[in-house]
């Protein structure tokens, strides 16, 4: 049986799904910002809920809830198993 990966963004992400963390970009401020809250290579992370108007989002990862600005979670590459 082989698993097989897909590659999109965070915000790409439906509600319940959940992903591993393969890269976190952007420009230099907003990728230190991103790291600095626990996003990084390798984590694993879960689409929670996301807002009426469609922004923010809110994530799990590393135990607690975060919310993001889909202009945030677009910086950040992940690998969804399916």
């Amino acid at each position: 049986m082989s698993t097989e990966t897909t590659s999109c963004t965070l915000e790409q992400l439906v509600v319940g799904q959940q992903a591993t963390i393969v890269k976190v970009g952007g420009e230099k401020t907003i990728r230190r910002r991103l790291l600095d809250m626990g996003l990084i290579t390798g984590e694993t992370i879960r689409l929670e809920r996301i807002a009426p108007l469609g922004d923010p989002i809110e994530v799990f990862v590393k135990g607690y809830h975060l919310s993001l600005r889909k202009h945030e979670a677009s910086h950040i590459l992940v690998e969804v198993q399916s």
